[in-house]
């Protein structure tokens, strides 16, 4: 599909990954943004009436109850918002004509593989953020719209929001010494990449789900430490002297998180033809981007 002239409803609109997506969205789109508290996404009336009554063509949900050691104590609430309010999403869609695109998690995974993930496998959340959001794609598949794209990703980052880099860099001005976990394995997404890659597989008609987060694996110490390295050589006057690894028992936390969740992403590459960011050269552009 042709963004051109067409009318996008972005729901979640004040979150970091929505600001990617408003700043890429052509000019020529008619552009409706729906977040709380004017736009609660759990109550299927006001879901339906606002995209039906806008005449969407297209959906892009990136709103999410993301909290994931919040979501241990409310998992209701959880359920509610990444599950119930995505079958709001689908059935307004499909009474539009429209499509959804849908973000979804590495999170619905148990992380016990030790090769990347194919949307073939078979999930296994252990955590109440996990089983959430796999509920939410659950409920898009069953929901009778066709036209959909689910889209998991993993440890996003970008401008507009909280996100790791910006914890790493305030903490890296503070401390002299940094302990950051080194036995989960993932890949960090720049949220610009993210916001393109479902621009790019919304230009196709191959719905269905994919996985898509920047290209290479690491460890969240190994991101940390790169981190620090890319603000040194850009000039940032950091205190920190030592980033030291350390085990996820050693910082325990209410929500498990999987040891290794790293995607394939030959699924996207096949459908789109687009080349997939390398992690470390989609933090230097965000890094100055950032004014460092």
């Amino acid at each position: 599909m042709d963004l051109i002239g067409k009318r996008v409803a972005l729901v979640g609109s004040k979150g970091m990954l929505a600001f990617a997506f408003k700043e890429a969205l052509p000019d020529s789109i008619e552009l409706l943004e729906l977040d709380l508290p004017e736009f609660d996404l759990t109550d299927r009336r006001q879901v339906v009436d606002t995209l039906v009554g806008f005449g969407a063509d297209v959906v892009i949900n990136c709103a999410a109850y993301t909290n994931v050691d919040g979501c241990e104590s409310e998992e209701e609430l959880a359920v509610r918002v990444n599950g119930e309010g995505v079958a709001n999403l689908a059935e307004a869609t499909r009474q539009c004509g429209g499509v959804l695109a849908h973000v979804s998690t590495d999170y619905v995974f148990a992380g016990d593989k030790q090769e990347p993930y194919v949307e073939a496998d078979m999930t296994g959340p252990v955590s109440a953020y996990g089983r959430s959001k796999l509920l939410g794609e659950e409920s898009l598949r069953s929901s009778g719209l066709d036209a959909y794209f689910i889209v998991r990703t993993s440890w996003l980052y970008g401008p507009g929001g909280k996100n790791f880099v910006e914890t790493v860099r305030r903490l890296a001005t503070e401390k002299q010494e940094m302990r950051i976990v080194a036995d989960q394995i993932g890949t960090p997404t720049y949220t610009v990449d993210l916001a393109q890659a479902i621009f790019n597989l919304l230009q196709t008609e191959a719905y269905g789900l994919y996985h898509f987060s920047n290209d290479g694996q690491c460890s969240w110490f190994d991101f940390s430490s790169e981190i620090v390295n890319q603000l040194r050589a850009l000039g940032g006057k950091l205190a920190v002297e030592k980033v030291l690894p350390i085990r996820t028992e050693d910082y325990p936390l209410p929500a498990t998180r999987p040891a290794y969740s790293v995607f394939s992403k030959e699924k996207y590459i096949s459908v789109t033809g687009a080349d997939v960011p390398g992690w470390r050269e989609s933090l230097t552009c965000y890094l100055k981007r950032q004014g460092q």
